[in-house]
């Protein structure tokens, strides 16, 4: 497998070139806005562009709707983040689905054009940890996630655990992905990332680098190791450990979690400091839709599916937790 070194920071281009750019790209089926539309809420075709994150669950999504609605063609881009948010902003794609909502810049931009676009909050996901089997050291807190991903921490035998393992590789998904940006923004928070960082081609080959090396720590989206009914998720399982997480100080054995659906729930502070049982699980982030749709197409249709009951229902099937059907914890008493 080829892993690609991640390039030093550097100042970002503007985004009217970043538009440009995109914009000498092919146009997408239906979404470059070609004669009178032509597509229902239920019929036609239209172009999404998805965070390939988020590739097998949107896969079923995608599957299950136009299985529901034979005349519905929704044809769906696997992208990095930067590459799915520009498709939108050019009118390339109608609707994208990604973890973030738009920035001030990208809002600016669509005011240009008089779109109002439409954003959905569907899920909730969460980063896995993804380790090789033979690595003991399978409880991490986030100290020594942030410790590892800053390069502070380059080895296992600094966490003084029972791992004789050696130096660590970090390796993600893609150099731009949503991934990437998460660990950057949310967990080192300004501080620089470690060199020994490596990106794969995609979610599967970081999956199979892990695989192959017992030292290295990969990051992938939840939905890659959580839907056990999926045949591709229980192969990927039997070759690489996923890592419990905690956030608290000082935890027992008992405060590690893994990334499953309940401990996605976003539980209040208030919640969290009444009932010390209840714990969220550190790494996780908000899955939304943005349509810029402006009438009710295909796009709109499709939307409105991913929102509803049975979309949200594949959610849950897949591992994550629906934004609508929020995930019930009930605690019970244990004996003496």
């Amino acid at each position: 497998m080829t892993l690609a070194n991640f390039s030093a920071p550097g100042s970002r281009l503007l985004l009217g070139g970043l538009l440009l750019a995109a914009g000498l790209l092919p146009g997408c089926g239906g979404a470059g806005g070609q004669g009178e539309p032509t597509d229902t809420a239920t019929s036609g075709h239209v172009a999404i562009s998805v965070d390939e994150t988020f590739a097998p669950i949107l896969e079923s999504q995608v599957d299950t709707f136009q299985k529901l609605y034979t005349d519905a063609h929704v044809k769906a881009f696997y992208q990095p983040e930067d590459s799915v948010m520009l498709a939108l902003l050019n009118d390339k794609v109608k609707l994208a689905v990604v973890t973030r909502e738009l920035n001030e810049a990208e809002k600016a931009e669509l005011t240009k054009q008089t779109m109002t676009p439409v954003v959905t909050h569907v899920g909730i996901d969460g980063l896995a940890i993804i380790l090789h089997p033979s690595n003991p050291d399978s409880l991490l807190t986030v100290a020594q996630l942030r410790s590892i991903f800053s390069g502070q921490t380059t080895s296992w035998k600094q966490l003084g655990g029972k791992s004789k393992l050696g130096d660590i590789n970090v390796v993600f998904d893609a150099n731009r992905s949503s991934t990437l940006r998460f660990v950057r923004d949310s967990l080192l928070r300004g501080q620089e990332l470690t060199k020994r960082v490596f990106a794969a081609k995609s979610n599967p080959e970081a999956l199979a680098y892990v695989a192959a090396h017992p030292a290295a720590v990969g990051v992938v989206g939840v939905n890659w190791v959580s839907d056990h009914d999926d045949p591709t998720v229980t192969s990927f399982l039997k070759t690489v450990r996923v890592a419990s997480i905690t956030a608290r100080p000082n935890p027992t054995k008992d405060d590690f979690i893994p990334p499953l659906p309940r401990y996605l729930a976003p539980y209040t502070p208030e919640q969290l400091k009444a009932n010390s049982d209840l714990q969220r699980y550190p790494l996780q982030r908000n899955i939304y839709l943005i349509n810029r749709e402006a009438r009710t197409g295909l796009g709109s249709g499709f939307a409105s599916f991913v929102a509803g009951q049975k979309g949200q229902l594949i959610f849950y099937k897949s591992g994550l937790l629906p934004a609508k059907m929020q995930a019930r914890i009930i605690t019970t008493q244990k004996n003496d």
